[in-house]
């Protein structure tokens, strides 16, 4: 599987994002086209090679009208919403303008949909997040992890006159996030727009770079050179390292990478593998909790919402406790559950399912639970009120014990089905098959599909 690891000791600005994305490989033109998708002013990207303390890397800039228009939350929401994006871009540039947004109301008092962005609701900004979300979404990577966040320290002016640093902004969502940072440095390191692109792509993974074979680095560079250290953010990507174990032998097998969804942190909602764009194929979300084995043979979901149960596996940062939300609801055209589990899923639920109830008066409802992780909180909690009538809800801490996951695939009569695997303490547990691999399978040989999911799973047994 492909991993990748963000340095962050310089800190992190949205253009270097773009820089180090360029660096890395991805066509400036994708990151461009997922901007002009948004219909606003024009908005161009240049990247060009830079020199940081004697290292080069790629600078790119965003070049943008200044524009009064009204960026609040909602507008900006309504401007993503309404672009021709793919999914997944969609979805991580959602992610971190809602983690945003809720950053934003705690440190002014106020309802997350009246917050009113100033500079990070300009549209350099607003290109910085769609840009970033398009572009580590183009690289197939299926977890990341940040290392220890530099935000600097001192004061800067900002729309309200003089603010310390770091911006409240940022130390809410790094904090949200259960992001480690540090000042070090005496000037603005860190910017919210950085902050919010590293919480979303990281979603809770963070530590020194993880055991990988190094494929590519992405160095970008940012608009200062400060004499303290070289302003220059560098996204590392590799392949993982990751034996399995048969049961009862010595043997290491290394995950092939097909096209499934790794675990993650991306959500890491920031994160998706290539060939989960655009397949075409249904998509279904089961109405139950998640089963004590961590997966379901009927359940395939969007790249965020798969990237986010995954990362459930990995060590949650201290403190880091998952979240479960509820609300009861006993209004909603019973017809639209489903379409709004699967909203909240791509919000970065981790899961989420509905139990029936009664209620005073002996109205039947539901209340509709959510597992997640807590930087996912805010864009859940948005999810649940628009996709639902609720005026309201509960949330509590939980503990989570969950399996180590990772991917292979079998060959059924040359198809190949993705399995899920479960290792507990490095040993293989459980292997389950992919349920829309073996479907498409039975379909194509003209076999009932619980003989294709039979014979996957003793393939698997085989290799296990």
């Amino acid at each position: 599987m492909t991993i990748a690891w963000l340095d962050c000791s310089a800190g992190a600005s949205g253009d270097m994002f773009l820089g180090a994305l360029v660096d890395a490989g991805v066509d400036l033109a994708l990151m461009q086209a997922a901007v002009d998708a948004l219909g606003t002013e024009p908005i161009r990207l240049r990247a060009n090679r830079a020199t940081r303390h004697g290292l080069v890397g790629t600078k790119v800039d965003v070049e943008a009208p200044e524009v009064a228009t009204d960026r609040r939350w909602r507008a900006i929401r309504v401007m993503l919403e309404g672009a021709d994006l793919e999914e997944a871009t969609r979805q991580s540039a959602l992610d971190a303008f809602a983690r945003l947004a809720a950053a934003e109301a705690a440190a002014h008092g106020i309802d997350a949909e009246d917050v009113h962005f100033h500079e990070v609701g300009a549209l350099d900004s607003i290109a910085d997040i769609v840009g970033a979300a398009a572009g580590l979404a183009s690289l197939g990577i299926t977890r990341l992890t940040a290392s220890t966040v530099t935000v600097g320290g001192g004061t800067t002016r900002g729309s309200h006159g003089s603010i310390p640093l770091p911006a409240p902004a940022v130390l809410r969502v790094l904090s949200d996030a259960g992001a480690p940072v540090v000042g070090a440095v005496p000037y603005e390191a860190c910017t919210p727009t950085g902050a919010a692109i590293i919480a979303a792509a990281a979603a809770g993974s963070y530590g020194s770079m993880p055991e990988m074979v190094v494929e590519r680095i992405g160095v970008g560079a940012g608009g200062r050179d400060p004499k303290e250290r070289a302003n220059l953010l560098r996204l590392v990507i590799g392949r993982e390292i990751a034996p399995v174990r048969r049961t009862g032998a010595a043997h290491v097998h290394r995950s092939h990478d097909h096209g499934h969804v790794g675990p993650t942190a991306n959500g890491n909602s920031f994160v998706a593998s290539h060939s989960r764009y655009g397949s075409g194929s249904p998509v279904e979300h089961h109405l139950g909790p998640e089963s004590s084995t961590g997966h379901d043979h009927h359940e395939h979901a969007s790249p965020a919402a798969q990237a986010h149960r995954d990362a459930e596996t990995q060590a949650p940062a201290a403190g880091a406790k998952p979240v479960v939300i509820e609300t009861n609801v006993d209004d909603l055209d019973p017809r639209l559950w489903p379409a709004a589990l699967a909203a909240l899923l791509d919000a970065g639920a981790s899961d989420a399912w509905l139990t029936p109830i009664l209620m005073k008066k002996g109205r039947p409802a539901h209340t509709v639970h959510v597992l997640c992780r807590p930087e996912a909180i805010a864009a859940v909690r948005s999810a649940l009120v628009r996709h639902t009538t609720t005026i309201g809800m509960r949330s509590y801490a939980i503990e989570k014990y969950a399996l180590e996951r990772r991917y292979t695939h079998v060959n059924v009569d040359g198809h190949e089905i993705g399995v899920k695997i479960a290792l507990e303490r490095g040993e293989v547990v459980n292997a389950s098959v992919e349920y829309e691999d073996a479907a498409a399978a039975a379909l194509s040989l003209g076999r009932p599909l619980k003989v294709v999911i039979a014979q996957a799973t003793a393939l698997a047994a085989e290799q296990y």
